[in-house]
């Protein structure tokens, strides 16, 4: 499947793009997050993130489907 995956804030600044377009046989965000992490050297944790699937938050455990926008959001702090 393929999934278009959007980056903000810190994880835009790790993986030095703010957008990709990925196949992966993941079929939750967990899985889809634990495939990309290594490759883009992500180190936060899960629980320190949030996720949205097609522009809605979503549960880590959500099924994903073919052509589905993911956002991986960061802890973002104030100032």
């Amino acid at each position: 499947m393929q999934y278009r995956l959007l980056y903000f804030a810190s994880l835009r600044d790790r993986t030095g793009c703010d957008t990709e377009t990925v196949a992966s046989a993941a079929a939750d965000p967990r899985a889809l997050y634990a495939e990309i992490a290594p490759r883009h050297g992500l180190n936060l944790s899960p629980e320190r993130l949030r996720v949205a699937v097609n522009g809605e938050f979503a549960g880590w455990d959500r099924a994903l489907r073919d052509g589905d926008e993911v956002v991986f959001l960061p802890p973002v702090s104030g100032g």
